[in-house]
């Protein structure tokens, strides 16, 4: 699953109805860690430019209303990144916004999560021959 969080309901909301309105039917909850919304992998290629771009306005616009929210005198930045464990469970990983930026500049949140999927797996079934001997 593709997965997509949010910190405020407003842009959750606005996200939830732009994938209704290009055909999709994302899975979607409040939970303890944010607004979710879910998407198949299998998501079709020629919609997830659109739905990358969209995501990244809903961000700012998330961003945007936290700073608004937020305390004068009390400014905290922060970023998470959903890490899917083999037991089901789904973790956050605290990350400065800044370096989550410069990775997301270069990479699409699918290339993200392939690679943070990688190394899940290398930790929760750790295999000790060097990659080489792998294949």
């Amino acid at each position: 699953m593709l997965e997509y969080i949010f910190f405020d309901e407003r842009p959750w909301q606005q996200f939830i109805t732009f994938l209704e309105d290009k055909g999709l039917q994302p899975l979607s909850a409040s939970e303890t860690q944010g607004f979710m919304v879910r998407l198949p992998e299998d998501t079709d290629d020629s919609l997830m430019d659109d739905i990358e771009a969209y995501y990244d306005e809903m961000l700012d616009m998330n961003e945007a209303l936290f700073v608004e929210q937020a305390d004068e005198t009390e400014h905290v930045h922060t970023a998470g990144v959903s890490v899917n464990l083999s037991d089901g469970r789904s973790v956050q990983a605290l990350v400065d916004p800044k370096l989550l930026n410069r990775i997301l500049d270069v990479l699409s949140t699918d290339e993200l999560g392939q690679f943070i999927n990688a190394i899940v797996d290398a930790v929760e079934n750790p295999d000790e021959r060097s990659v080489c001997r792998r294949f």
